[in-house]
């Protein structure tokens, strides 16, 4: 179900993440590869971007770090792939980037094999959170670093209610005007109130067996960044 909802929306998908967050996207996904760091020399940083589909994450660590840093975008949608591989092709990067059709639940890579991971707004759709952590884990070098940016709970009084109604109110009926796919976004809205708040969450990052997981709230908790270490 959520690969054929990716599917429908691929081709609109960054238009409608501008139109629904008003570009404040944009930002919290500069916080997130200003936390991965990337190195500026030369040294090989490899990134797996999961549910990285159009490339808007990994193409910012790419141009953040240096002629070392590659990274994979792997993506359930082979449609949001599609829209990924012609932005790379556009810039140029795709020299350093590798595509790979993967479910976040079971990654077709041997453990050890990435120094950092980031899934931006796609956790949430995985049907066993557990296992995506496990996996992230699991393909993570020693010494690696797990972060994730999702929607979250809103933290700030008044602006909760603001939230809500734009969430419930405007978002599905701006998918049906701009991506003309009102179901889906219905769904992506739903998806995003039964994704856990921000500390159980951080536990499951530490039951999965990262160590030094913290977070960071974004506009009022609308947004968050976790993170989390393989030592």
């Amino acid at each position: 179900m959520v690969n054929g909802v990716f599917a429908r929306v691929a081709e609109r998908y960054d238009l409608m993440n501008d139109l629904m967050s008003g570009g404040l996207h944009r930002l919290w996904k500069d916080d997130l590869v200003t936390l991965v760091n990337p190195p500026k020399a030369a040294r090989p940083f490899r990134l797996i971007d999961v549910a990285g589909g159009t490339g808007d994450v990994a193409e910012r660590v790419l141009r953040r770090g240096g002629a070392g840093t590659s990274a994979v975008l792997c993506d359930i949608s082979p449609e949001m792939l599609g829209v990924g591989r012609k932005r790379f092709e556009a810039t140029g990067l795709d020299a350093r980037a590798t595509f790979a059709i993967g479910n976040a639940e079971a990654l077709p890579f041997p453990a050890r094999s990435f120094d950092a991971y980031t899934i931006a707004f796609g956790i949430r759709n995985v049907t066993r959170i557990d296992k995506a952590l496990a996996e992230a884990h699991r393909v993570l070098k020693t010494g690696g670093r797990f972060l994730c940016l999702e929607f979250s709970a809103c933290t700030v009084p008044l602006l909760d209610r603001v939230y809500d109604f734009h969430s419930f109110e405007v978002i599905p009926r701006l998918g049906g005007w701009a991506a003309g796919d009102a179901a889906s976004y219905q769904y992506l809205v739903e998806s995003i109130r039964k994704f856990p708040e921000q500390e159980p969450f951080a536990q499951m990052i530490r039951e999965a067996g990262f160590a030094r997981v913290s977070y960071r709230n974004l506009t009022g908790g609308i947004a968050a960044i976790h993170w989390g270490w393989k030592l």
